[in-house]
């Protein structure tokens, strides 16, 4: 039988029993929010996520434009895969020349709160990142070492 990491144990009284169930660490996995965290944050899934949610259905250039620096191969490599995992919804309409519009689903937008707290946590420490990042680069040695 694989054996799964024990959590960290909490302060007394901190977590929930459904919470701690639903962090147990699947087998073969590091973290139970791994999967997760492929699908929702590999590269340019965000952007694509956050244009659409802010601007709506949109069709290929319009969405392109936005973005700004990502290519049409892999744009359209990451609807695609979006599509596939639920989160973009995809609409063709048999014009002459036919149109294609892409929509944030309801699987995307169930996100909004995660974006969020993202960008809230991003305006509150990106300063603090930086800060760390210069005392780091400063210094001879690889990092600032702590004695127990």
């Amino acid at each position: 039988m694989p054996h799964t990491p024990a959590l960290p144990t909490p302060a007394r009284g901190t977590l929930d029993p459904s919470a701690a169930a639903a962090m147990a660490v699947p087998a073969g996995q590091a973290c139970s929010i791994g999967p997760a965290v492929d699908i929702v944050f590999s590269r340019w899934t965000t952007p694509i996520l956050w244009t659409l949610q802010s601007f709506g259905r949109q069709r290929f250039v319009e969405l392109q434009r936005r973005i700004g620096t990502i290519t049409s191969k892999v744009l359209t490599q990451r609807l695609r895969q979006m599509e596939r995992d639920g989160l973009v919804l995809r609409t063709y309409y048999p014009e002459v020349p036919p149109r294609v519009e892409y929509e944030i689903s309801d699987l995307g937008r169930s996100l909004q709160p995660l974006f969020a707290v993202l960008a809230h946590w991003s305006d509150a420490n990106l300063d603090r990142v930086e800060d760390a990042r210069r005392a780091y680069d400063a210094a001879d040695s690889p990092g600032p070492i702590r004695r127990a």
